[in-house]
């Protein structure tokens, strides 16, 4: 056997051996951050980004982009400026016509 031949066989044999078995999964459907989004901007008091990046983790202009999409996707999203400085506040108002896409 040559021993690139020998490498290769060694290092499949630690591949096969490393590879474990994995953990049952839970039953419980898994949410989306869209899902979550959608459910934040869904109260009767809505959001605004801060609290919506820190709630899914992203960036604020990552979350701005996001209600673009929903907007794209058909959803129609008001903005609210309370003044005095705070954060502009999103709604969803109204759902395209097939649900949530």
């Amino acid at each position: 056997m040559t021993t690139q031949a020998a490498k290769a066989s060694s290092r499949d044999a630690v591949k096969t051996t490393e590879v474990g078995k994995s953990r049952p999964r839970a039953n419980k459907p898994r949410t989306t951050k869209k899902a979550q989004l959608i459910q934040m901007l869904s109260r009767k008091a809505g959001a605004d980004v801060p609290s919506i990046s820190k709630k899914l983790g992203w960036l604020p202009h990552t979350t701005r982009a996001a209600l673009t999409g929903l907007r794209k996707a058909g959803f129609e999203i008001s903005a609210e400026k309370p003044g005095n400085g705070k954060p502009s506040c999103y709604r969803v108002i109204a759902e395209p016509a097939g649900g949530t896409a």
